[in-house]
Order: C-alpha cells, then structure tokens, then sequence
C-alpha cells in the first residue's frame, strides 16, 4: 500500500514515532559505545589479558566509527534506508551474540569493529531519515531528540549496564543489548516508510558525492570535529580532575557524571528547539559557553561546588549544538544524502579520538590535570572560524543552501507505514 506525502515544514507539528524509535536505537548503541569502559577490568580478567590490551576494545570501536560510516554509506547506497536501518540493527544484535559467547580476546575485538560499522551506520541513516520525517521546519528538533537517546545512554544506560556487569559477568551487558536490538528491529519495521521522496531517483556514487562538494558542508565538518576534539578532549580526562583536585570521592563521581549527561539531555532539547529557527546563532553560543566554561573549570578545579555545577552546565553546551550541526551538514548537502550524514558522524568520533590524544599530552605539562580543560578551551574555540565564515558568506538566494540530487524533494517527504 502506498503511503501518503505529509509536508512537515511546519515546526509546531508534533515530531512522528520514527525519531522516538530511532531514539531508542540509539540509546542502545551509545550504551554499548560509553558501557565498555566499565566493563574492561571484567573483560581482562575473563580473557587473561593486561588491561592495557583490553582498552584496544575501546580503540576498535572509535575506529570503526570513524571509517565505517562514510565508507558504508557508499556501499550500501542502492539499498532503502529502512533496509539499512534493520541490516544495522540486526548486525549491531548478531555481534553482541559473537561477543558473548567467544572466549578469543581478537573475535571479540573484531566484534567490536562489526558493531561500530552498524552503529555508525545506524547513526548516520537515523540522522537522514529523522530529519526527511519531521521535514526542514523541524530537522534540528528531531536531531535533538535522536541525540537525546544518546544522553540518556550516559545517564541511565552505562551506569545500568555497568551495574548489571557486576552480577552476570561482562557477558550479560552483552546478551541484554542483544535481546533489545529485536524490538527495535519491530519498532523500525512498524513505524520506518518503505520508500522516501527521493528513493526513485538515480542514485551513483558520484552524484553523492557532488552533495559534499560545497565548502559550506566542510566547513560545518570542521566546525563538528573543533567543537568534540576540544570539548570531548577536556572531559576525557573529567574524572581524575574530580578525584584529585576537586577532592570529590570516587564513589560520588558517577553521580556528577550522571549530572553531566542531565545537563546533556536538557542542552540537546533546548539547541534542537532554537536550532531551527537560528542555527548558526545557536551554535555560536553553545560553543563560546563551552569553551568559556573550560576555562572557568581549569581556574577553579579545587573548589568542589563550582565545579560539579560547571561540569553539570558543560554537559548542555557541549552537546546542545551536535544536533543543529548535523542538521546543518545535511542541509548544505541536500537532506537526501547519505555521505553528508555519514561524514558527519565520523567528524564527531575524529574529532573525540584526536582531541583526546592531544588532550593526554598536556597532562605531563606544568597545567597537570588541568591542561585538558585549557587545551580544550582553545581548541573549542577555534570552531567558531568556520561558523564565522558561514554566518559572513550567506548565499544571495534562499534555494542556494539546499543542493539537491535529480527527483530531490526536500519540502516533502514520505511518512507513514507501507
């Protein structure tokens, strides 16, 4: 059966079912993401190796993020997004199986690798497919709540999966994210449209690529990948600022990390709601607050109060904008494009592998433990370059933002069930 196009431009409509399920497929997957981390003492003993070896598990899947989305976004062109969507989660279920049941240290590394190519997979054609569902009016707003599954993962799924690793071993967090990718994959089937306003068009890896030509969708790339290093960098190394110069007690940390991902949730909601309306203005205060709000952690690392209140506040503007950015990536490009998307989730993982790298740096320098938080600072504000120069070169017609690929229908969408 066919179904219906509904022009959702209007941003006071409600948002549909699909951004909420996608949600939720995210909040699986940033579970599994963030979950490892807790798990890698249990993962080490279990595999009689060093914990050292055991954190490759955490490197695995940042590099999978990174490389997979673009590269999968190409493969996997010809095939509808609802298609994708499923093939995502059921690989994302399938190598938590692997993972469970495998006592090698590599089949469970190579596991990893599988499930960051679906879950960057998921990400990047969940992004798509949000913003074409609540239409260009509301896109930021859908991102937002998309994003918010992520948040949600840092406040109750790691802590949750964490917890229940301390029962079952590190293989029931395994098995438990592998039993819940089946009803998302019902939830996709039920809410997901077979097809979507531009899925008749030609499709080449040329003419995908012709939709990230314009520098305006690399400079928002540059902005993404500024913007985590120097935030992402800083709160990498969050918890020994807490412990030791904060004097905060280590069991209390959780608790202030669960505050951070409060605040990430309410910044999210608040960027997703002003994003569509002023997309650079938002981005611009939510990075100038981050990085000012750094600085202010690195000058008051030793007062306790101040600095759990910061770090609960970083939360919100560190992550308020990645939703207006991503929406701002797939507007330049055309809504339609799978790569621009894609390229957008790896900008955001680069940017969190380098900025943690350099971030680790400044530890052995006079700055201590504060020299990630003023690295940070510096870095995070360099993202504001490229959003200058988009808020200065505005194109002279409004159409000039939205490229679009042949049979191309941003304004319209398909929604709905076939």
């Amino acid at each position: 059966m066919s179904t219906p196009q509904i022009d959702r431009s209007d941003a006071s409509t409600r948002l549909p079912v699909l951004v909420f399920v996608l949600a939720a497929g995210i909040f699986l997957m940033g579970t599994t993401e963030f979950m490892i981390a807790g798990l890698l003492p249990d993962v080490a003993a279990d595999l009689g190796v060093d914990i050292a070896r055991a954190g490759l598990l955490v490197t695995a899947f940042a590099i999978g993020m990174i490389l997979g989305p673009p590269v999968m976004a190409l493969a996997m062109l010809r095939l509808p997004a609802r298609a994708i969507l499923i093939g995502a989660l059921a690989v994302f279920g399938a190598g938590h199986v692997v993972a469970a049941v495998s006592d090698s240290f590599t089949v469970i590394t190579v596991t990893r690798v599988v499930t960051a190519l679906a879950t960057g997979t998921f990400w990047a054609t969940g992004a798509m497919v949000a913003a074409a569902v609540a239409g260009p009016g509301a896109s930021a707003r859908a991102l937002a709540v998309m994003s918010g599954g992520l948040s949600l993962a840092v406040v109750a799924g790691v802590p949750l999966g964490t917890f229940a690793g301390g029962f079952t071993s590190w293989r029931g967090p395994f098995w438990m994210l592998a039993m819940l990718a089946v009803p998302a994959i019902v939830a996709v089937l039920r809410f997901t449209p077979t097809t979507f306003g531009n899925d008749d068009a030609p499709v080449s890896i040329r003419a995908e690529v012709a939709t990230v030509r314009l520098w305006r969708v690399w400079a928002i790339l540059a902005a993404i990948t500024l913007a985590q290093a120097g935030f992402l960098g800083a709160y990498s190394f969050i918890s020994p600022l807490l412990t030791d110069l904060a004097s905060i007690p280590t069991v209390l940390v959780p608790l202030v990390l669960v505050g951070f991902g409060l605040g990430a949730l309410a910044g999210t909601a608040v960027g997703g709601r002003l994003g569509d309306r002023w997309p650079l203005g938002t981005i611009t205060a939510a990075i100038a607050a981050t990085s000012i709000l750094l600085l202010v952690l690195a000058a008051t690392a030793d007062h306790s109060t101040i600095v759990v209140a910061v770090v609960v506040v970083l939360g919100a503007s560190g992550l308020g904008a990645n939703p207006v950015l991503i929406a701002q990536t797939m507007r330049f490009a055309g809504h339609g494009s799978r790569l621009a998307s894609s390229l957008a989730t790896a900008a955001f993982n680069l940017g969190t592998a380098v900025g943690s790298a350099l971030a680790a740096t400044t530890l052995s320098t006079s700055l201590g433990l504060t020299g990630p938080a003023v690295l940070g600072a510096a870095l995070t504000a360099t993202a504001l370059i490229p959003i200058a120069v988009l808020a200065t070169h505005r194109p002279r017609h409004p159409h000039d933002n939205t490229p679009t690929r042949p049979g191309h229908q941003p304004e319209r969408v398909l929604t709905g069930v076939s």
